[in-house]
């Protein structure tokens, strides 16, 4: 039998050990919003969420509810601007990052 780990249990080893992933997440995280794809983004930030200050603390720096942060970024959930605002800001403000949007032209 092949030894296995849990995808969650990696991904927040890996998170936790290497700055730029956390980043890159980050980075994905707001570019899969901006592209049309809020599910997957939700997902990735509740990763990221879970792996970094935890959702008590987000709570904390966002004046949410902790259940309303996890049902916000569940896979259906439904966060508006301002909230999310609000949690890009306090991952902004963890990881030590500035998040710059740029256009780039389809063909």
């Amino acid at each position: 039998m092949a030894l296995t780990r849990s995808y969650k249990h990696t991904i927040n080893e890996r998170i936790q050990q290497d700055p730029a992933f956390a980043q890159g997440l980050l980075d994905d995280a707001a570019t899969l919003f901006l592209n049309g794809e809020p599910e997957v983004a939700r997902i990735i930030l509740r990763d990221l969420v879970n792996a970094t200050l935890g959702f008590e603390e987000l709570a904390r720096e966002t004046e949410k509810p902790s259940k309303s942060l996890h049902r916000m970024l569940s896979a259906h959930g439904n966060p508006n601007m301002d909230n999310l605002a609000a949690i890009f800001g306090a991952m902004r403000s963890w990881l030590k990052v500035d998040i710059e949007v740029h256009a780039v032209p389809t063909d």
